[in-house]
């Protein structure tokens, strides 16, 4: 088994120091309402009467109405009123009478509004949570999580759905044993929505059942194409059928030889990552078009054989990782980020990716990830 390389202690450091902005930056937000309360004290205290601390008070409530529990807005929205208060009287304006109530009613004005949007906030969250858990189980039982060892083989698999839209995706994974090895697959069907979930559902069952029967990768493809095109013709057309399915296939066989097979159509090019830091993209021979296109033009399909060596780990994602950017628009670069670092297995490996990617994106992706790892076993 690969084992994690050990941090140093530079590199803990580093961990470390990037960390302190993070969490600095975050504190620093939470009590800006009551830096604001403070500054508008502080500014009515030290300026003539000319000036107005209204906007410090406005501020802070509409601040904490999108940061903060209903109970911690209502307080700064109090104080923010009886701090605009104590001012105008802190100030005995009494010559413009009509300014001073004319502030004091803005200020209430805005923290009635702040409990409003405070409101609206915590309903849209509560909604969005319930549907998400809602497609994540969904998602679980199109996606049942494979087991951790098959056949003597290492296995995980994540899902990583996007926060930004909690519509189910189509991305899919499967993975089982069979008299002819290990198969896989990993894809993406274009679009979200039940329509993506449902071709997930058709190709995820075609798979299982043509990998148990079929003696090579490209006679399983071959069910899948035809898979696809049955159900297109059904719905009147592929494109009442999301279209077409971008997937990778693999078999590691089952004769204990080193061995490696894949067939990709169209799909990102899975990586294979040695016991020695080393990093190998698996590129196809020759570039194939999507399942689900062969009215577009037709071939033979061909698989690709590579060598698979003992504690090698071999991983599968799908293109919410590749198109994962950063702030600048930079997409990710798996086989960049991942060269030269070792793991202790597909669990550990899934995990760093994963984590990796939201550090890169600076949150959560903006489309929805499937993953799967799979290692053979040292002195295999």
């Amino acid at each position: 088994m690969l084992q994690d390389e050990a941090p140093s202690r530079d590199d803990g450091e580093r961990q470390v120091g990037r960390g302190r902005p993070a969490r600095s930056g975050r504190r620093l937000v939470r009590r800006l309402p009551a830096l604001l309360l403070v500054g508008g004290l502080a500014f009515g205290i030290g300026t003539s009467a000319g000036y107005t601390a209204a906007p410090f008070f406005c501020a802070a409530p509409l601040i904490a109405a999108s940061l903060s529990s209903l109970r911690t807005t209502a307080l700064t929205a109090l104080a923010a009123v009886l701090g605009e208060i104590w001012v105008v009287t802190y100030r005995g304006v009494v010559e413009d009478t009509y300014e001073s109530v004319a502030e004091i009613a803005m200020v209430f004005v805005v923290a009635l509004l702040a409990l409003g949007i405070n409101r609206f906030v915590r309903v849209s969250d509560a909604h969005l949570a319930s549907v998400r858990d809602i497609s994540e189980a969904a998602q679980r039982a199109v996606l049942p999580t494979p087991p951790e060892r098959l056949a003597g083989l290492a296995v995980a698999a994540r899902y990583v759905g996007a926060l930004a839209d909690a519509r189910i995706g189509g991305d899919l994974y499967a993975v089982q044993d069979t008299p002819h090895g290990v198969r896989l697959i990993v894809g993406d069907v274009r679009g979200k929505g039940l329509e993506a979930v449902e071709a997930a559902v058709i190709v995820i069952g075609a798979f299982r059942e043509a990998a148990e029967q079929e003696t090579t990768l490209e006679a399983v493809a071959g069910r899948l194409e035809r898979a696809l095109q049955r159900e297109g013709g059904r719905r009147a057309g592929l494109d009442e059928f999301e279209g077409f399915t971008t997937a990778v296939l693999a078999e590691i066989p089952a004769n204990g030889q080193s061995v490696l097979r894949v067939l990709n159509r169209g799909h990102p090019s899975p990586l294979l990552l040695t016991p020695d830091g080393g990093l190998r993209e698996l590129v196809p021979a020759v570039p194939a078009l999507p399942l689900g296109m062969s009215e577009v033009a037709s071939w033979p399909d061909r698989s690709d054989e590579t060598f698979f060596p003992a504690g090698a780990l071999l991983l599968f994602f799908t293109d919410g990782v590749t198109e994962a950017r950063d702030l600048l628009g930079r997409f990710y670069h798996p086989s960049g980020r991942l060269r030269g670092r070792r793991f202790a297995g597909p669990d550990a490996l899934l995990d760093a990716l994963v984590e990796d990617v939201a550090r890169h994106t600076g949150g959560a992706p903006a489309d929805d990830m499937a993953l799967l790892a799979v290692q053979r076993p040292m002195g295999a």
